[in-house]
């Protein structure tokens, strides 16, 4: 037998992995595995290697888990420090009551980073928008659209319409959604529109502003 694979053999029943015999001796990870393919013990330290590998992962799995539950958290008291500190003053602004409250009603309270309300009544969008632009600052093109149509609702016609309600340009609007059937009623003739972006410490302060809200009722 080779001089260099009796030092290969007894690295390996030592348990060393093949990255390791490579570094000690230069032979050829390719080599290593032709000598060892039939190697029942080389076998076994490979399996031993793997669960030492598995383990070694998952605590740096955990680990990273735990900084970023540290970072977040973090995060998350700071915008609920600046969500205080800005409530009194913001608390004199109508259109920032007339807002919030419409997202206390209307909007999505289930994402952490999404801020999505969704209505048919144009006036009420229009005023979301409003609050997002005005009050909260949100840059237009941030603002992304979506709507929900009945498939006998004209498409173009909708969106056109959506568009001017909010004015954000066409390039910003979501595929339209579709759904079966055929709504009785003329108020959903312009069918349903969401209006969202996505902004997680912003969405935070709004949750925040809303317990305010309620606890200085």
């Amino acid at each position: 037998m080779r001089k260099d694979k009796e030092k290969a053999v007894e690295l390996r029943r030592r348990n060393k992995s093949y990255n390791e015999i490579v570094r000690a001796l230069g032979i050829p990870k390719g080599t290593l595995a032709g000598w060892f393919k039939n190697d029942k013990g080389s076998q076994k330290v490979k399996e031993l290697l793997d669960k030492k590998n598995r383990k070694k992962a998952s605590i740096r799995i955990r680990k990273l888990v735990a900084i970023n539950a540290v970072k977040w958290n973090k995060y998350y008291a700071t915008a609920d420090d600046e969500a205080i500190k800005e409530f009194p003053n913001l608390l004199k602004n109508p259109l920032f009551v007339a807002g919030l409250m419409l997202y206390w009603g209307e909007g999505d309270n289930k994402s952490k980073w999404v801020i999505r309300l969704s209505n048919t009544d144009h006036r009420m969008i229009a005023l979301y928008v409003r609050f997002l632009t005005k009050t909260l600052r949100i840059k237009k093109i941030k603002i992304k659209i979506g709507l929900i149509l009945y498939p006998d609702l004209d498409e173009q016609r909708c969106v056109s319409f959506w568009s001017r309600v909010t004015n954000i340009p066409l390039i910003q609007f979501y595929k339209t959604q579709f759904i079966r059937g055929h709504h009785p009623t003329t108020r959903l003739k312009n069918g349903i529109c969401m209006v969202s972006f996505s902004d997680s410490y912003l969405k935070r302060k709004v949750f925040k502003w809303i317990d305010l809200f309620g606890i200085n009722l």
